[in-house]
């Protein structure tokens, strides 16, 4: 039920965006980061609805912000045993890698927008974070 709930939220959503591609190349600069601003607030609204969400056996999406144009999603890990340090000195560029190609797919419409993706993952047990990753359309191109 609460994945069919943030499916129709995101729907909801990509409809919103697409209005925006339509119209975007009619409109001045400051229009389009004053709509991308509002697309942001009613995403993060909307796809808070379902939250906290287990995402794996690991992870859980806990909340998702939104700043300016940017959507924060914030996550918590379950790291066992290891140690905050050793999970960002040993997971860091794997991680970051497997987030940006995931958001340049799943998130392509939000970049294309000129919206900006940011995943923050903090430990479930210290609460701590442990990784945060700013994903911008440059960084999706020719990498993906």
């Amino acid at each position: 039920m609460k994945k069919t709930i943030l499916l129709v939220g995101l729907a909801f959503v990509g409809t919103s965006l697409f209005a925006v591609g339509t119209q975007k190349q009619d409109m001045p600069t400051s229009e389009m980061i004053k709509q991308n601003k509002q697309i942001v607030k009613l995403a993060s609204q909307e796809i808070s609805k379902t939250l906290p969400q287990k995402v794996d056996d690991y992870t859980t999406l806990q909340r998702v912000e939104g700043k300016d144009t940017t959507l924060t999603y914030v996550f918590e890990i379950n790291t066992g045993s290891k140690s905050d340090e050793a999970v960002i000195k040993d997971d860091t560029e794997r991680m970051k890698k497997v987030v940006t190609r995931g958001v340049c797919k799943s998130s392509k419409r939000f970049l294309d927008a000129q919206i900006n993706v940011s995943y923050i993952y903090n430990s479930a047990i210290s609460k701590k974070k442990l990784f945060q990753f700013d994903i911008s359309k440059k960084d999706c191109l020719f990498k993906h």
